[in-house]
Order: structure tokens, then C-alpha cells, then sequence
């Protein structure tokens, strides 16, 4: 039996995490801002990651029923959609405070109670090492910052004798995705920059998700690698093959082939 600490424990992949976690009989503190009810074989902290004093508080309790961890797990994260031409500056920095500087401060906090060989799992997204697509760069460069992060975290733990693997999955059937439906067409409605059809937009987020696989089946894969006896360093999962295609394109066809699918 291990202990682990789950963030975004509350969303679709952080809860199917903690339920096989919990059923190969392991101990699972999660940390969500929202109230929800926690899974069987999950205490549930409420608590928001881009809060320094509820983190500090998450961990004395942390530590007091577990003394310590085996596991940081990162589901915890948000999906912006949005011109960076546009967008109000508190809305740039909560996506970097969330995506980014949670995952930092949650490590900093809870590395004192990290057990020997202890494993760090961060989500990422299958765009972090791809061009960006127009109207998701705040979530690009939030996900390629989180992997610039990770490699840099991974250099100075490996004298510790800890591991950090990334994960990045492509789309996934969580609440998020009827969420960036909803944040695309408040975009095409807002924007005063962009004479942006909804219709062709959408048709691009549409390819790009349509092949989402069950939250389960990332919960699996990051149950795998903290059984692995030598864990990856990066894993991939449900990549796109229309956005690996759209990569080999030389940089300036790719501009092409986005000016003319959008104007």
C-alpha cells in the first residue's frame, strides 16, 4: 500500500485516477477547489492550488494522517480559448498560475514528506510540443512551460532518487470538452480583432476531438508508471493524427493552410 496525492481530484481524469488508485488498495489524498464528493478510498481536501496558504494547510494535513508520500500526481488544470491579441492580462496569468505555478507550488510544498524514490507525474497535452493552433496559445504555452519545468525538475530530483514523468494525452471525455465548446462560441461572438467564423473553427476543435478516449484510460497509464519499476520520462497517449501531419508542414505552409481555413 502507497500513499499518494492527487491535484484536481474533483475533474473527470483526477477521479478516475483516485478509483484505481484505490483499487489496488493504495491511500489517495486529493486536492480540489471545488466541494464535490471524493471517491471511495479518497480523503478529499478542499483546497486551490493557486492559493500558497490552503496548499500549506493541505499539506499538515497530509502530513499528519499520512507522514508521507510516494506520489505527487498533477490532473489539476483549465482550457482557454482566446485571441492573446485580446485577452485581459488577469485571464494570461490565472492560466499560467493554474497550470503552471500550481503544479510548482504543490511540488515545493510537499517535497519534504516525498518518500524515497518517490514519483512525480504531470499532466501535459498532446499540443505542449507542437505548434500552437490559432485561438490556443494561452494553453499551448502554458503546457510547453509545464514540460520545460518538468525536464528542469527532473534534472535536480534525479540526485534525490525521485522520478517525473510527463503524460500527454490527447483529447479526453471530460467536462472540459463541452466547456471549449462554449468558450469557442464566446470567443467568435467577442472578438473585435477577428472576423472568425464559428462554423470553420469549430470544424478544426472538432477534428482535434473528436477521438477522445475515456478519463479511465489516462488514469491507467499514469497507474502504470507509478508501478513501473523505471519510468518513462515522457508518455504519449491518443495522439491526433491530423495535428501530426499538420507538423510536418514547413512553418510558413502552415500559415497558409490557416489563413485559408479561417479567412
Amino acid at each position: 500500500m502507497r500513499n499518494y496525492l492527487v491535484t484536481g481530484a474533483g475533474g473527470g481524469m483526477g477521479r478516475a485516477l483516485c478509483r484505481a488508485l484505490a483499487k489496488e488498495g493504495h491511500r489517495i489524498w486529493g486536492i480540489d477547489r471545488a466541494g464535490v464528493p471524493a471517491e471511495a478510498g479518497t480523503r478529499l481536501i478542499c483546497a486551490d492550488i493557486t492559493c500558497p496558504e490552503e496548499i500549506a494547510a493541505a499539506f499538515e494535513t497530509v502530513r499528519q494522517e499520512a507522514g508521507e508520500l510516494h506520489g505527487i500526481i498533477h490532473t489539476a488544470g483549465i482550457y482557454d480559448l482566446g485571441s492573446l491579441a485580446e485577452m485581459p492580462e488577469e485571464e494570461f496569468l490565472r492560466d499560467f498560475n493554474v497550470n503552471l505555478f500550481g503544479m510548482f507550488r504543490v511540488n515545493r510544498t510537499f517535497l519534504p514528506i516525498l518518500a524515497g524514490k518517490g514519483r512525480i507525474v504531470m499532466i501535459s497535452s498532446e499540443l505542449a510540443p507542437l505548434s500552437p493552433l490559432p485561438f490556443t496559445g494561452i494553453y499551448a504555452l502554458t503546457k510547453s512551460a509545464v514540460e520545460d519545468y518538468a525536464k528542469a525538475l527532473r534534472m535536480e530530483l534525479q540526485l534525490l532518487g525521485h522520478s517525473v514523468t510527463v503524460v500527454r494525452p490527447g483529447a479526453v471525455k471530460t467536462a472540459m470538452l463541452p466547456a471549449s465548446v462554449e468558450k469557442l462560441e464566446r470567443f467568435c461572438a467577442d472578438t473585435r480583432l477577428y472576423r472568425v467564423s464559428a462554423g470553420r473553427f469549430r470544424k478544426i476543435v472538432e477534428a482535434v476531438e473528436s477521438r477522445g478516449v475515456p478519463p479511465e484510460k489516462i488514469a491507467e497509464v499514469i497507474a502504470r508508471e507509478l508501478r513501473a519499476r523505471r519510468p518513462r520520462l515522457t508518455r504519449n497517449v491518443n495522439r491526433n493524427p491530423l495535428l501530426l501531419l499538420y507538423q510536418l508542414l514547413p512553418e510558413r505552409m502552415k500559415l497558409w493552410a490557416i489563413r485559408k481555413i479561417l479567412s
